[in-house]
């Protein structure tokens, strides 16, 4: 586990070590639409709320479509999806709250999760090429009052993101994006962030490709593979 603080509120990168699931998703997967046995996911997702000291029923989290919709959450999810595993969910890649310990979740597994916070507010964010293309960063900084302090969790790296002309035209315009056809998810965050006037921004750093030890990766394993978490709740 990774933890940060931000502005008063906590941030949780979760790791793969530590939970029950078997090969390929060994072994805390959190992703409950992968092939993974739904109670080796149930019983990861538990040990992960317990090692943060979080009410399960008090994490909220969405159905995520690479899309930029934020949603707003003014009270804990009622019957939601982490603590009752195939329940609906909302299908956004943003969650955002002033609540107390009311905790934002979203997956990854090569994407690029975000955490915001200012004194009174926290935002989480799903950032693949496609939300950072369309403004998700932008859409949840512009939510909050003053522009909040920024976590950018673990993600694939420009090392190991070889990407086609679709993607790299999206971020033409972004300095130092791409070496190549490789590209670098965390340089564009950062600079979308820097531009909309965020200037504390904590950089995890680890590439998920590159980590089998520590983290689960979509392109690494060609798609069989779990789920991590990023997390951000006020304290």
């Amino acid at each position: 586990m990774i933890g940060l603080e931000l502005n008063g509120a906590r941030v949780a990168f979760s790791t793969r070590q530590g939970g029950v699931s078997q090969a390929p998703y060994n072994s805390l997967n959190l992703g409950i639409l992968t092939d993974d046995e739904q109670t080796r996911v149930t019983e990861n997702r538990r040990r992960l709320a317990e090692a943060l000291q979080l009410d399960p029923k008090r994490i909220a989290m969405g159905w995520q479509v690479h899309g930029t919709d934020v949603k707003e959450w003014g009270a804990p999810p009622d019957r939601g999806g982490f603590a009752h595993a195939g329940a609906d969910l909302p299908r956004v890649d943003g969650h955002a709250t002033g609540e107390r310990h009311l905790a934002l979740l979203v997956l990854a597994a090569d994407c690029l999760p975000v955490a915001l916070a200012s004194k009174d507010r926290v935002a989480m964010l799903h950032c693949g090429w496609r939300g950072l293309a369309g403004g998700i960063l932008e859409r949840a900084v512009e939510t909050f009052p003053e522009p909040p302090a920024a976590a950018l969790g673990p993600c694939i790296e420009q090392c190991c993101y070889e990407v086609g002309h679709e993607v790299l035209e999206a971020f033409a315009a972004v300095p130092q994006a791409a070496d190549g056809r490789m590209l670098s998810l965390r340089t564009v965050a950062r600079t979308k962030l820097e531009d909309a006037g965020v200037t504390q921004i904590k950089n995890v750093g680890l590439c998920t490709s590159c980590r089998e030890d520590l983290f689960f990766s979509h392109r690494r394993d060609d798609g069989v593979t779990g789920r991590q978490a990023g997390m951000i709740w006020r304290t």
